[in-house]
């Protein structure tokens, strides 16, 4: 089952768009982790100790094609602005505001 997902970090309050071609119930994406850390050297200590992540799963397919999948990717990217370093962790497509 191919998946597009939502990870929301709480402390932060961002979040990250992904896609996995195949289903992972475990695998919670790849953002640019200095740019996280960045964000959590912010926190307070108590936070970068203790804090949660929610991962959803926003569509599902066991039919489309990896092309179709980027393109559905992208779609929620620009749909829940993401990739706008105010909201969230995609750095891809690179934003911009002018199109938001």
């Amino acid at each position: 089952m191919k998946q597009i997902y939502k990870i929301t970090y709480l402390a932060t309050n961002k979040i990250y768009i992904g896609k996995v071609a195949y289903e992972s119930f475990r695998y919670f994406g790849s953002p640019d982790i200095e740019v996280v850390n960045e964000d959590f050297s912010k926190l307070p200590i108590e936070q970068q100790k203790d804090y949660t992540v929610r991962k959803q799963i926003l569509w599902e397919s066991d039919s489309c094609t990896d092309a179709e999948l980027a393109e559905k990717e992208i779609e929620f990217i620009r749909l829940y602005q993401s990739n706008n370093p105010e909201i969230g962790y995609n750095r891809w497509p690179k934003f911009n505001a002018g199109s938001a």
